[in-house]
């Protein structure tokens, strides 16, 4: 089975480009999504995180996102402090998810990690994509979420590797700021060298 990896910075599109693999007929790890689990009532780190910062949530209500990302904003070691807790678990969920696929016989397999190459993570792929659209677009879609302002945006982009050097690292880039067509002719393309290189595996 050939595992490709997507990542993409902040409001960069890399949700709506993990929805075209999923037209495609590929499973999705969503990472963001285990850690959401995780977090909710009855989820392995529900307890850990409270230990770790109290009132945050309870066991019975789970974790507070809005709280917890409060509690660890532009604090490096509060935020490492997490990432302690919730990355092996991540992990675990993410190898669950690709044993799974591989006995259901599928060809190929996205893992959507919003941190793949600062993680580590493309080291388990085989080829990694980056959604990626122009800084200018970027801050449009990002300022136009709730919660978010200026500063917010560059302090989460200060922490995360460059546009730049991720498309210079990535296999494939995604162009998701050209229209939906562009960017699932990109997809299409990760598809097809995909799908090459899992029959010259088998």
């Amino acid at each position: 089975m050939v595992v490709v990896g997507l990542t993409g910075s902040i409001a960069m599109g890399k949700s709506t480009t993990a929805g075209m693999f999923r037209a495609f007929g590929w499973p999705v790890f969503d990472a963001d999504l285990a850690v959401h689990d995780l977090m909710a009532p009855g989820g392995e780190a529900v307890a850990a995180v409270l230990d770790a910062f109290p009132g945050v949530g309870s066991v019975a209500t789970g974790i507070d996102r809005g709280e917890l990302g409060a509690a660890v904003f532009g604090d490096s070691a509060a935020l490492k402090r997490l990432e302690r807790i919730l990355h092996p678990s991540v992990r675990r969920a993410e190898k669950r998810f690709l044993a799974h696929a591989c006995r259901r016989g599928e060809r190929a397999a996205l893992l959507d990690i919003p941190l793949l190459f600062e993680g580590g993570g493309w080291k388990r792929c085989d080829l990694t994509v980056v959604a990626s659209a122009s800084s200018h677009l970027q801050a449009v879609r990002a300022l136009g979420r709730a919660g978010m302002t200026r500063a917010k945006l560059d302090t989460i982009l200060a922490k995360q590797m460059s546009d730049r050097d991720k498309r210079r690292r990535a296999d494939f880039v995604v162009r998701t700021g050209l229209g939906r067509a562009v960017a699932l002719g990109d997809v299409r393309r990760v598809v097809a060298r995909a799908e090459q290189r899992g029959e010259r595996a088998a």
